[in-house]
């Protein structure tokens, strides 16, 4: 099914349940998605672009998560929490350490990379491996730890 659908479907679901907060996440994906389209200029987008489009809101509210912490706006980061855990649940399932740690690995000997300027190869040529199934910030600790 399409993300597009499915977002649909859990729209008319979590306004039958009358799940504000919910539904309020999905309708900004939803009007994200539909941007990206209108942007790109076709009418359908790929399942590769629907990824970047959701990778790029939950990136977004990771980071305003952190601000809010340290800005010990409590309120804020449980609404912010809420609506990561809605976004999570599009995404696809997240690589364990183990199976990021071998794809890092190989990666590193595919490109022939021995040290850490060898970074941006190395990074360059993992990210479109596992758009969307790990966090960059996690990627790159795990780079720069067996680039070292």
């Amino acid at each position: 099914m399409a993300l597009i659908d499915q977002l649909n479907q859990d729209m008319k679901q979590a306004m039958k349940n009358k799940e504000k907060d919910r539904l309020a996440v999905i309708r900004m994906v939803k009007a994200s998605m539909q941007n990206e389209s209108i942007k790109l200029g076709n009418k359908n987008l790929s399942e590769d672009e629907e990824l970047t489009v959701l990778s790029r809101e939950l990136k977004q509210r990771k980071d305003s998560l952190q601000e809010f912490k340290a800005a010990g706006r409590d309120d804020l980061v449980d609404k912010l929490q809420t609506e990561i855990d809605v976004i999570e649940g599009y995404m696809p399932r997240q690589l364990t350490d183990d199976e990021l740690e071998q794809v890092v690995k190989s990666t590193i000997k595919e490109v022939d990379a021995s040290s850490k300027q060898d970074m941006g190869k190395v990074m360059s040529a993992i990210m479109p491996k596992i758009k969307g199934k790990a966090d960059g910030a996690r990627i790159n600790k795990l780079v720069q730890k067996h680039l070292s």
